[in-house]
């Protein structure tokens, strides 16, 4: 059996981000020399997400404002996390949306339903962090 693991570096230009990753990840994929097995794809972030979903800009939204309606960032005042810090809304955001995903890999090609995609969410963002790649199978 073949292991890989990799890092996908991210710095999201906003605070709440959500950045199609599945180009990236397919491109792990080959490189890995897999044609048979699972990939995991984890957000290393207590404040970032990983999942799947449809890559349509007005599902984006809702999921936002979804997040949003259920966290909401401010006031920052009402969350017991917030002595000193103001991203307890992040922590809650990540907790809905998952950690991670493992997709099969089959003919050495990420196997997804129809429009499936892999996203990377970030709920506290505009600083550097890193998304594990692993890789296992023949």
């Amino acid at each position: 059996m073949k292991t890989f693991t990799e890092y996908l570096y991210m710095n999201t230009p906003h605070k709440r981000d959500y950045v199609n990753i599945t180009e990236q990840v397919s491109s792990l994929v080959k490189k890995s020399g897999v044609r048979e097995g699972l990939c995991l794809v984890n957000a290393m972030h207590i404040t970032a997400g990983v999942h799947i979903n449809d890559d349509e800009q007005g599902l984006i939204k809702d999921f936002d404002r979804w997040l949003e309606s259920l966290a909401p960032h401010e006031p920052v005042s009402m969350y017991g996390h917030n002595n000193g810090e103001d991203n307890a809304d992040a922590h809650l955001k990540r907790t809905l949306m998952g950690r991670e995903v493992v997709v099969a890999i089959t003919g050495g090609r990420l196997d997804f339903g129809p429009w499936e995609q892999i996203f990377y969410a970030e709920f506290d963002g505009q600083r550097k962090k890193r998304v594990l790649v692993k890789i296992i199978g023949e």
